[in-house]
């Protein structure tokens, strides 16, 4: 590598999809500064997501909690980074503790939003205009550009794409006791890690997977252990005649085993979740649920995927729970409608 070439610190999000859409950034720093080196702080969890981006050419474990100032453990870690000498450092998050790392890593230009009175620690402050720069993913790869250059539309961001690996799938598959089979699968992934404001009624999931294994399909159900329950319900809901043909593997992966699963699947269905992202950058079918958010913001990026919004007039509130109880936004979505969906898009 060059003796000039840019060095660059980017501090990454703490939720899985916000990570996948920040691979969009990565592509972009890579494609306008091909001899850079980057690489990232970002909580030991969404490790698995940058392995497998090939831009990222390190990862740098962030320890903190969320919410949790700890400036002399921010500072030493920051001092820590000194040797790196990075020439420029990207804060994604928009609070004053995540911009304090790079600060005290000397990176040379350090840049973000202006987000929590970061004057000081940030050096090339941008001012955020919501309304030119929509999409959470326009947002990222803006960081990225030189400042007062044209901003990014939606076509200048380069989808996101995850690597996947089909044989460790099948070993997956085996372990978990999963058939092999030639029938086409269909992942559904019911939770949302934000709250129930954005989860599809579990009922819904379950008519959806029995119109599906009717066709000729089989159904796999992902998510974490907090997703087991609303999981169970729908493999429950299925009934005894399908059971064999929907398996539910919440809480029985880790988030590399769900990748390499997702991979192999036809289609997936799921609320606006990581998965969905995740879903998306493997090059999947997608269709995003929304309901209290927007496919206005994170929408699915892929170039098969599509989102079904019924923009009712009190959606988006971005409430973690429907304030006015009765989840009109989403419970008004027909599984028929999403089964259409799927149909057109095969």
């Amino acid at each position: 590598m060059k003796h000039s070439a840019r060095r660059y610190i980017v501090v990454g999000p703490a939720w899985i999809g916000d990570t996948v859409m920040a691979h969009s950034l990565f592509q972009a720093i890579k494609q306008a500064h091909p001899d850079s080196a980057l690489d990232v702080l970002a909580p030991d969890w969404t490790r698995v997501l940058l392995n497998r981006m090939p831009e990222v050419d390190g990862v740098i474990a962030s320890p903190f909690k969320h919410g949790e100032l700890a400036l002399s453990e921010r500072k030493r870690l920051g001092v820590g980074l000194r040797d790196k000498n990075y020439s420029h450092a990207i804060v994604l998050p928009g609070s004053f503790k995540s911009a304090l790392t790079p600060y005290w890593s000397r990176a040379k230009v350090r840049t973000g939003f202006r987000g929590e009175m970061r004057y000081g620690l940030l050096n090339d402050i941008r001012a955020l205009d919501k309304k030119t720069l929509p999409l959470n993913v326009q947002r990222f790869v803006a960081l990225g550009r030189e400042k007062n250059s044209a901003l990014p539309t939606k076509d200048m961001c380069p989808l996101p794409t995850l690597f996947a690996d089909s044989g460790k799938a099948k070993q997956t598959q085996t372990l978990l006791g999963i058939a092999q089979h030639d029938k086409p699968v269909l992942g559904l992934c019911p939770g949302a890690e934000y709250g129930p404001a954005k989860q599809w009624p579990a009922e819904q999931f379950a008519e959806l997977a029995k119109m599906y294994i009717r066709d000729g399909g089989v159904v796999w159900l992902f998510g974490s252990a907090k997703d087991q329950t609303h999981c169970a319900y729908i493999k429950a809901a299925v009934g005894k005649d399908f059971a064999n043909s929907c398996t539910d593997v919440s809480g029985k992966t880790n988030l590399d085993q769900a990748i390499d699963l997702l991979s192999i699947t036809e289609s997936v269905v799921s609320n606006d979740s990581g998965l969905m992202h995740v879903a998306c950058a493997l090059g999947k079918r997608v269709i995003g649920l929304f309901g209290s958010t927007s496919p206005g913001f994170t929408p699915p990026l892929g170039e098969r995927a599509e989102s079904i919004w019924l923009r009712l007039e009190c959606s988006p509130c971005f409430k973690r729970e429907c304030p006015l109880e009765h989840l009109n936004c989403l419970k008004q979505i027909s599984p028929k409608r999403v089964a259409k969906l799927l149909q057109r898009q095969i």
